[in-house]
């Protein structure tokens, strides 16, 4: 048994450690490269040898990224919410990559805010992450396909470990549970073609979308449209713990954690599906997103308190429903019976 653990161990490494040939011939688009993990990546990819075209929104981060790496490196402009502006990148790629087609596309532009409770959001509120975490995606991806299948290339969507579990409301978790769809489908849709999709599901990582006063000043332009009776009922300090937990505690400044997934899904000759990247996506978020409903629910409430003032009625409900739902397990076996 200890033999065929052992084999089946060296196997593994060996076999996620075989890559494919000739980096340089391979062409790499990457969207959302003006800061975080676009441009960590463009510059890893270009110092491996991939011949990268880094998809900017503004011309200084085109410019900053271009000084920053060798001549190798292409820059273009890209808005992700406009067809037009997509059908431009398919032209310039195309010029660039000529028969061979295009390699790798990796999607990874992105936006957090607005992020906060559901009551706290309008309709704009939801369409405007959607429009770049999800229609952008899928914009973008089947307008560059016919490039892809020349290639027999690869797709990599940047989703989340909130792909899996819904942490917060807004458009963020529903974008990103959107694009694990969409991937999922897609890698089917292509399987025949040679196209491989990988989905990396990064967890906390601070980066220009998360960062903390960004965030804070998104949240408070939506409470201060809030009538006052919602103001009451939530509290001034809703989220000031939960946001010291989650961008304190949990965030990592590591970003290479998120792009050395993305490299091995293009550069493997067998690359994964799922790539989950951080400690606590890990062992926190994809072990709680297996678990019950009402663990799930139990755990996040931990993590957005009320004010002071509701605490002991927070609490009260929450200790109710779990030890409710925790009876009713023992009694039909399962608590998606009552989901």
């Amino acid at each position: 048994l200890c033999v065929y653990l052992c084999a089946t161990i060296i196997s593994y490494v060996i076999y996620v450690h075989i890559f494919v040939d000739d980096f340089n011939q391979k062409h790499v688009l990457i969207t959302g490269c003006d800061s975080g993990f676009g441009n960590l990546l463009a510059k890893q990819l270009d110092r491996r040898g991939f011949a990268v075209i880094a998809a900017c929104l503004t011309e200084k981060g085109a410019s900053d990224l271009a000084s920053a790496a060798s001549p190798r490196l292409k820059t273009l402009l890209l808005n992700v919410t406009d067809s037009e502006s997509i059908k431009r990148a398919v032209e310039f790629v195309s010029a660039e990559v000529g028969e061979r087609g295009l390699w790798g596309l990796v999607n990874n532009a992105g936006r957090s805010i607005p992020i906060g409770p559901a009551e706290w959001m309008q309709l704009e509120d939801f369409t405007k992450v959607l429009d770049v975490n999800l229609i952008g995606v899928i914009d973008v991806t089947l307008q560059f396909l016919p490039l892809l299948k020349k290639a027999r290339g690869r797709v990599v969507n940047v989703a989340s470990i909130f792909g899996r579990l819904s942490l917060v409301g807004g458009g963020y978790c529903l974008s990103k549970w959107g694009v694990e769809a969409f991937s999922d489908s897609l890698r089917r849709d292509m399987y025949h073609f040679g196209i491989k999709v990988g989905i990396i599901e990064p967890g906390f990582f601070k980066t220009a979308v998360t960062r903390v006063d960004l965030i804070e000043d998104d949240q408070r332009r939506l409470w201060d449209r809030l009538p006052q009776d919602v103001k009451d009922s939530y509290g001034a300090n809703y989220f000031h713990n939960s946001q010291n937990f989650s961008m304190g505690v949990l965030c990592s400044s590591d970003l290479s954690k998120v792009t050395n997934c993305m490299q091995h899904a293009l550069s493997a000759r067998y690359p994964h599906t799922r790539y989950a990247a951080g400690w606590d996506a890990k062992l926190l978020w994809i072990p709680l997103s297996y678990l019950p409903s009402f663990v799930q629910d139990f755990f996040i409430t931990l993590l957005i308190p009320l004010n002071d003032s509701h605490c002991h009625i927070h609490w009260e409900c929450v200790l109710m429903r779990t030890n409710i739902i925790g009876l009713c397990s023992d009694m039909y076996g399962t608590e998606k019976k009552f989901n």
